[in-house]
Parts: structure tokens; C-alpha cells; sequence
């Protein structure tokens, strides 16, 4: 089972789902690493301004909450480093972003990555 996992689009805002992706993998244990271009804490986590930022050589799955333009944005890093998975959750699925993730390699998955791990995205 993954046992690490980049969220990007974290936030410090508990109502975001970015958030709530956070601490939905921190209390089941995963090694969570927030990603946002400018927050620096995030649930008491260091936050990193890119998944290329991010020291650690293997990360098992990248979590993407982001507008379509910015998930275009970053793909690109996506598929540099390399994740197992890339799940794109709703409103990070549009059918241009999952394109050129198709075309860039990433392997994606779409759907909510809160539920796939079976929390609720309302706690």
C-alpha cells in the first residue's frame, strides 16, 4: 500500500479540499507533502513551492487539486518526477488536462482521492 503521497493545491484553508486531502492521508499514516506556491506550513507540514522541490526520491502518489490551467502548468513536473499514481480530482479533470497527462506519460486516475482511501471529504 503507497505509503506517501504529494498533494498539490494544498491549502491552510480546513474548508478547501486541498486541506482535507491533507489530513485525510496524514491520519491514515501516509507521508504527506503539501504542495502551493506560497504557503510555507501546511497542518503543521512543511510546504514545498513545486513536487520538483520536494528532496525525496519516490513519492507514491500525487493528489491534484487545480483549476485546468494551473494542473496544465504543472504536468510537466508531474511527469518528471515520476509518481506510481496521479489522481485528479474533481474540478483538476478536464478533458484537456487528462490529454496531455495521457500524452505526457502520467498515470492518471480521475476521481476524488479522499474517498479512494475511504474517508469523507466532509470531515
Amino acid at each position: 500500500m503507497p505509503k506517501s503521497i504529494a498533494v498539490v493545491g494544498a491549502s491552510s484553508n480546513r474548508r478547501k479540499f486541498g486541506n482535507k486531502c491533507v489530513r485525510a492521508y496524514q491520519k491514515l499514516g501516509y507521508h504527506v507533502f503539501p504542495v502551493h506556491p506560497t504557503e510555507t506550513m501546511i497542518e503543521g507540514l512543511p510546504a514545498f513551492r513545486s513536487v520538483l522541490d520536494i528532496t525525496q526520491d519516490s513519492i507514491d502518489i500525487a493528489s491534484i487539486y487545480l483549476p485546468e490551467a494551473a494542473a496544465l502548468a504543472v504536468l510537466p513536473e508531474l511527469a518528471r518526477k515520476r509518481f506510481c499514481q496521479v489522481w485528479f480530482n474533481p474540478g483538476a479533470d478536464s478533458p484537456a488536462v487528462l490529454a496531455e497527462a495521457q500524452r505526457l506519460g502520467v498515470p492518471a486516475t480521475v476521481g476524488c482521492s479522499i474517498v479512494a482511501v475511504g474517508a469523507m471529504p466532509d470531515e
